[in-house]
């Protein structure tokens, strides 16, 4: 990886690991005293058949209320010791589940039972929860059909190894996978997308058609192979209403696994890196806290350091090494505080750099004006939001530091709730 060129109209120039790189197997981390869960629906306690000191099984659903769709999968044999509201990324409102383990697992058998006829319900109700959380819905909405599922080897993020291992070593539970995919959706177009030094690695071993992509950041981020596979970007509607799905191998392999096996994912591989930027694999149930595995690598963090869920480009801060990692969680990153670029409220000077290296060609120096005024739709309009790929890179280039990655991300949420709402209310 080469840093950023000093001349100001030379874009940065970052490239992806590749699968030819050599990746340590994972550290098996033990299984702690105690396993949080996320439900992505907000506690209503009133109704909620959640209750403490419940005794769960590992692989267990666990929901909010009787009947709903959307849930945990419990990655431990234990009783629920706590149940919380969690204020989750943009104010979303999710159920935190607090399972205090035993020492050996019973596993769930309701899973097992229904596996026997793979169909787009049965991966929705069971696997949407599962490591690399599959997600099923949109191969499920009949006025947007899918004819193309895009399954993608690689990590979207730079200094990220844990969808590379898994890909590597996966590649049996990527088949049945992919077979069970075909089965529960009927379509035959799968594509595999990976780094283009890789293609020969896998070619003839995978069952799919491979699509190699450039290993330079961002060309393997989702919207950027969209457009290399379709020449088109999505609207504020998604992938879906162009019939593309993207799912993640991890994803794939987690689905593979459990049909094959009989019994639900619950573990999740993880890739730590440290304020030196060495990396580590590790290898932890989902809802294990994060302060298990910095401590498993030595990892010190100290008042002020940052921690963050995911890689440096597109990762998410989070304040607590209380926190769990979850089914999406590829990577923790820990940053010292004496190198932590600061975010600012100072003016766009105009300098045009984020221009200059938006591989989208955004105007991003007056789509951001719109937006850090919370004028979501106005500069969707007028300065192409939904062209934005999301790699980070004008964020990375601000001489202001504006944090203009968050304010795209906000603005998408904001449109897709607000659109979302008003769909509901037609209804």
């Amino acid at each position: 990886m080469r840093k950023r060129s000093f001349f100001g109209l030379t874009k940065p120039s970052f490239h992806y690991e590749l699968a030819t790189s050599t990746i340590a197997d994972p550290v098996a981390i033990p299984t702690p005293e105690t396993v949080t869960l996320y439900i992505k629906q907000a506690l209503k306690r009133t109704s909620s058949s959640l209750k403490v000191d419940t005794p769960v099984k590992t692989g267990q659903r666990l929901v909010v209320n009787e009947g709903d769709d959307i849930c945990a999968i419990s990655s431990a044999t234990g009783t629920i010791c706590a149940i919380a509201p969690f204020l989750a990324d943009f104010g979303r409102e999710w159920t935190a589940v607090t399972i205090k383990t035993e020492g050996s697992d019973t596993p769930d058998t309701e899973f097992s039972e229904a596996r026997q006829a793979p169909s787009l319900k049965t991966l929705n109700r069971y696997l949407a929860a599962c490591p690399g959380e599959p997600e099923i819905e949109p191969l499920m909405d009949e006025r947007n059909p899918v004819h193309t599922i895009v399954i993608y080897g690689g990590n979207a993020d730079l200094l990220i190894d844990t969808s590379l291992y898994l890909f590597k070593q996966s590649a049996e539970a990527i088949n049945a996978g992919i077979e069970i995919l075909r089965k529960a959706t009927g379509i035959e177009d799968i594509v595999i997308v990976i780094p283009e030094e890789s293609v020969q690695n896998y070619s003839g071993h995978l069952d799919a058609r491979m699509q190699p992509v450039s290993s330079q950041y961002p060309y393997a981020q989702p919207l950027m192979v969209l457009h290399q596979l379709t020449g088109r970007l999505p609207d504020e509607k998604g992938m879906a209403s162009m019939g593309v799905h993207f799912i993640r191998a991890e994803a794939v392999a987690t689905i593979g696994q459990a049909f094959s096996t009989g019994s639900l994912p619950v573990e999740k591989t993880v890739a730590v890196i440290d304020k030196q930027g060495t990396k580590h694999l590790a290898r932890a149930r989902v809802g294990t806290p994060v302060s298990s595995l910095l401590n498993t690598f030595d990892v010190q963090v100290n008042d002020q350091d940052k921690i963050v869920f995911g890689g440096p480009m597109t990762g998410n801060a989070i304040y607590s090494e209380d926190q769990p990692i979850r089914p999406d969680t590829d990577a923790i990153l820990v940053q010292d505080k004496r190198v932590i670029p600061l975010y600012s409220d100072y003016p766009c000077i105009n300098c045009g750099d984020c221009v200059r290296i938006c591989p989208a060609n955004v105007p991003v120096n007056l789509l951001v004006r719109f937006l850090e005024a919370g004028q979501y739709t106005e500069g969707a309009d007028l300065y192409d939001l939904y062209s934005c790929i999301e790699c980070g890179l004008c964020s990375y280039v601000c001489v202001s530091r504006i944090p203009i990655y968050q304010y795209i991300k906000l603005a998408k949420y904001e449109i897709g709730r607000i659109t979302s709402a008003e769909e509901l209310n037609e209804q």
